[in-house]
């Protein structure tokens, strides 16, 4: 493999492309007319323009993407995360092309792209399930009928969804109709799919994932797991690898259960088996993620492995260098998501111009970015502006290190979640590991607190109106543009 073709944009096609230029590869970038100056495009030793800035027009055309690849001659292509990175339909166009992608089988893709497939796939292997149905529900008397047989509270999800969409909870049988209804016709806009089915609603749940790296030899292993409960709007915000909750026991038994999903598709390259876990530590499989994680840097820093490097070696065909009882953990890792938001209303994503940018340094303080002072941050794609990552040799050395790293990271013209996640890292609930999904909306209630400092309230008053003002100049963006990437209306769970 002597050229690598990143079908992506910001941090993440820069961390790819850093990783194949230690290894001697070349690198290609794409961009959108958006993108033009772009730290990706400057970094890669070639870039290609593939269309207008809206994401429908650009990153997610396929035929696009392969066109490139034929005219500088890169010979793979690295998806990175989102855009088209577990579309099933490009892979096997990447295939009949007689490229490599960096990934799985379109196969594997297509199987673990539906969540009832999937669920499917990992019933092979008694994997544990959250209780309720096992294949799509449309007919809603049967559907309520079968909610009775679960137990209310329930929750109805889209079987092609993801980042909350398509997703209802239903406390009691008089509201079910309603909101399957909502949900079916939210499935349908968001995913093209109006196929939902049933489980019962976990109260108090835990977002647990286990990373897993599979060869073409049939060779398997987990790399432990990430916890990635700190969210907002079912998306996540803060990940920290290991879970300051698994049991040696839980972890090796999750561990286990996730390279059994993975061997039900014959799985090759880097994939994340994402599990919730009750308030009884009793975990149950969710779905898998077949592609890498925007959270991978905390693997990476408590294994040692550089996840972009094996998944390039697993893509032309080398071997594992590693079992599964050669890999340990060493220290821990926190991820704060820096996005172009401002939390203090609703987490409303902002746009503007970085008057200020300086990250910080410093021992055990890792930026995954992709911006620099002065650059605008553009409306059509997802506002994260970067990842900040600490590493300690224990989780109280890492939340230090994180509040350190958040004072440092010097940010104007935008709002940020910088701060949001100074909170997390001092709130007693997360310090003591007591804390679940619900922690942003249980917690975090900027509105409701008290504000004696006048410069402070007036402050607040000038960015609520600047972001009524932009969330307007958004929507006509979308209006003119036709953009399907807008921030306002397509957040996508990575």
């Amino acid at each position: 493999m002597k050229k690598l073709l990143v079908a992506n944009r910001g941090e993440i096609a820069l961390r790819i492309m850093r990783s194949a230029k230690e290894m001697g590869i070349l690198t290609v970038a794409v961009f959108s007319e958006a993108d033009r100056e772009a730290l990706h495009v400057r970094y890669a030793d070639e870039a290609i323009l593939i269309g207008p800035a809206p994401a429908n027009q650009s990153y997610l055309v396929g035929e696009k993407i392969i066109e490139a690849c034929r005219i500088t001659g890169a010979e793979a292509i690295h998806p990175g995360y989102g855009f088209l990175s577990e579309n099933a339909a490009f892979a096997r166009m990447v295939k009949e092309a007689g490229l490599i992608l960096i990934g799985p089988s379109p196969e594997a893709m297509a199987v673990m792209g539906n969540k009832l497939s999937a669920k499917a796939a990992a019933l092979k292997y008694q994997i544990p399930m959250v209780p309720g149905t096992e294949e799509a529900i449309t007919d809603v008397e049967e559907a309520k009928r079968r909610a009775q047989e679960v137990g209310f509270p329930i929750l109805i999800k889209a079987a092609a969804g993801g980042g909350g969409k398509g997703m209802r909870i239903v406390e009691e049988p008089g509201a079910f109709e309603e909101q399957m209804q909502l949900a079916v016709s939210e499935a349908k806009s968001a995913f093209g799919d109006g196929a939902v089915f049933i489980e019962r609603y976990v109260s108090s749940p835990r977002h647990i994932e286990i990373q897993v790296l599979g060869d073409n030899y049939g060779n398997i292993v987990h790399l432990f797991e990430r916890e990635c409960s700190i969210q907002r709007r079912h998306q996540k915000v803060i990940e920290e690898a290991p879970s300051s909750v698994l049991s040696p026991e839980i972890r090796e038994k999750m561990g286990k259960c996730a390279v059994d999903v993975a061997r039900s598709v014959n799985y090759t390259g880097a994939g994340t088996v994402e599990f919730i876990l009750d308030e009884n530590l009793d975990f149950f499989f969710l779905e898998m993620n077949t592609r890498l994680q925007v959270e991978h840097p905390v693997t990476e820093l408590i294994t040692g492995l550089d996840l972009v490097k094996e998944q390039i070696k697993i893509a032309r065909g080398e071997k594992l260098g590693y079992s599964q009882e050669d890999l340990k953990i060493n220290g821990h890792a926190i991820e704060l998501r820096v996005y172009a938001e401002d939390p203090k209303h609703n987490f409303l994503p902002d746009i503007g111009t970085l008057k200020t940018y300086r990250t910080p340094k410093g021992n055990g303080v890792r930026v995954d970015d992709g911006f620099e002072q002065g650059m605008e941050i553009p409306v059509y794609y997802d506002p994260m502006i970067a990842k900040l990552i600490t590493y300690g040799a224990d989780r109280s050395e890492a939340i230090s290190r994180m509040l350190r790293a958040i004072s440092e990271y010097d940010i104007t013209g935008i709002q940020t979640t910088l701060n949001f996640g100074k909170f997390v890292m001092e709130h007693e609930a997360f310090t003591s590991g007591n804390f679940n999904t619900h922690f942003v909306g249980k917690y975090f209630n900027p509105e409701n607190k008290e504000n004696t400092d006048e410069d402070e309230a007036l402050m607040a008053a000038i960015v609520a109106l600047r972001n009524l003002k932009k969330k307007n100049n958004a929507v006509v963006i979308e209006t003119t543009a036709g953009t399907s990437g807008n921030w306002l209306k397509n957040r996508k769970k990575y």
